[in-house]
């Protein structure tokens, strides 16, 4: 028995969040699927973690972490 496979979703879409130059901010999303594979981009570009960007995943919660943030990071 084949059974297709069902695409994860967005629950709750990210939503856009001010921060103040200096200080860190969370961007959290959820999903319709546990634990799915998340991959945080800025532009086209993939994001990775580092000291600058902590990326945390628990359950269909995905979280971003911006540490430090710039004009930049917008």
């Amino acid at each position: 028995l084949c059974v297709p496979a069902v695409p994860v979703l967005f629950k709750q879409a990210l939503e856009n969040t001010d921060v103040e130059e200096g200080k860190s901010v969370s961007l959290r999303c959820e999903l319709t699927k546990a634990d799915a594979t998340v991959v945080w981009k800025k532009g086209e570009a993939a994001l990775q973690a580092s000291a600058k960007y902590e990326m945390k995943q628990k359950g269909t919660v995905a979280e971003l972490v911006i540490h430090n943030a710039e004009p930049e990071d917008a």
